[in-house]
């Protein structure tokens, strides 16, 4: 009768620790599911911020076309020499009033 005790107690003890070893995977494949929860959601939420920063650079974009195209107005050689002409009184020079410095 007591080696039955004894052979109980090692199935018991065993027992034991198949539960605790499913216990812990239990635990490991929860931790587990809950790691990829929290990684697609970090993936959706960069994503959508990676959609704002290319809107914003798109938007940009054209702000900078514009610019160049009211920049190469103003600087245009023409309106230049027209505002030198109108408002400031500037003249282009004789050719005997030109002074060649070398």
């Amino acid at each position: 009768m007591e080696g039955a005790k004894v052979v109980d107690a090692a199935r018991a003890e065993r027992r034991g620790w198949q539960v605790m070893i499913v216990i812990g995977l239990v635990v490991l494949m929860i931790a587990s599911a809950l790691g990829v929860v929290y990684a697609k959601f970090q993936a959706r939420v960069l994503f959508t911020e990676l959609q704002e920063l290319r809107q914003e650079k798109e938007a940009m974009d054209i702000e900078w076309g514009l610019l160049q195209l009211e920049q190469s107005t103003w600087a245009a050689h023409g309106r230049v020499e027209n505002i030198a002409r109108k408002r400031l009184g500037m003249v282009l020079p004789r050719p005997q009033q030109v002074v060649i410095i070398k």
